[in-house]
């Protein structure tokens, strides 16, 4: 598990993260495009737009003379347009005289797929623990803070199908619901067995969670069953920094934050503990 610099910030449509259900990916890439583009050097704007952390990932019809090209930046699908001197670019969406749009579906065809690989590969390179066996059938990225009783809740709701063998669920570990969570995610991260020291700390809490949050007065998890670290070693910090920056980048701002792949092979985002909807995600016990 490596640290993945996130993109940096461009010129953007609007975020395709809807809170709390978010399908980030709907149709499948064009290789003919991605191919092409792959073969001839990117124009100067373009270069220096990638530089900038934008991905770009194939081209698709435009008319009026310009050259429509896919990008991404992060989970955000971004149209660009090179005029036809070759010297600028518009980032945005080209309509037509009836008002029709003309940029979402093709851009949602082009981009589609590049789009799904690379944040899959990102969260397979975050800092992680997993929790389940290697060969299950079904891998989950949750975004995990160890004093976040929603976490705890939905790592207890998760145990039917974590301990039958057909979901993984993989901890990405961030510190960010009160001042010792940081702390208890480098303790967690940096233990000899971080699978079965985040085993002990959540299991520790599941009863008393469970009453806490029947009473409709949640609060974050106690430390008697983890002690944060002090002082974080600066290796574990710029793991914990990098799954935040990562968090981020994908407009997730509360955790749980899930992220799984569909039958389709679609990613999907939620954020909460959907207890009644872990069937949908997890698919049948």
């Amino acid at each position: 598990m490596n640290h993945l610099d996130t993109p940096s910030a461009v010129q953007r449509r609007p975020s395709v993260i809807v809170t709390p259900t978010v399908v980030v990916l709907i149709a499948l890439a064009s290789a003919a495009a991605s191919q092409a583009l792959a073969a001839t050097p990117l124009p100067a704007p373009l270069q220096a737009l990638q530089k900038q952390g934008l991905s770009i990932v194939g081209t698709f019809p435009s008319p009026g003379g310009m050259t429509a090209y896919a990008a991404h930046a992060g989970t955000e699908p971004i149209a660009l347009y090179l005029t036809p001197d070759g010297k600028h670019v518009i980032a945005g969406s080209l309509f037509d005289a009836t008002g029709r749009n003309l940029t979402t579906t093709a851009l949602d065809k082009v981009v589609a797929q590049p789009m799904a690989e690379s944040i899959w590969g990102q969260l397979a390179k975050s800092h992680w623990i997993a929790d389940g066996r290697e060969d299950a059938p079904k891998t989950v990225y949750v975004f995990t803070d160890p004093n976040c009783p929603y976490c705890n809740k939905l790592w207890a709701d998760a145990r039917p199908w974590v301990d039958a063998g057909k979901v993984q669920l993989r901890h990405v570990m961030v510190g960010i619901l009160t001042p010792t969570s940081a702390g208890k995610a480098a303790a967690l991260l940096g233990a000899r067995q971080p699978a079965a020291a985040l085993d002990a700390h959540e299991r520790a809490h599941v009863a008393s969670n469970a009453k806490t949050l029947a009473s409709g007065r949640p609060k974050p998890l106690g430390d008697d069953s983890l002690k944060p670290l002090a002082v974080i070693p600066a290796a574990l910090a710029s793991q914990l920094d990098a799954n935040a920056a990562l968090m981020s980048t994908y407009g997730l701002q509360a955790t749980p934050a899930l992220a799984w792949k569909d039958s389709k092979g679609s990613v999907q985002m939620r954020q909460g503990a959907p207890e009644s909807d872990l069937a949908g995600i997890f698919g049948p016990r």
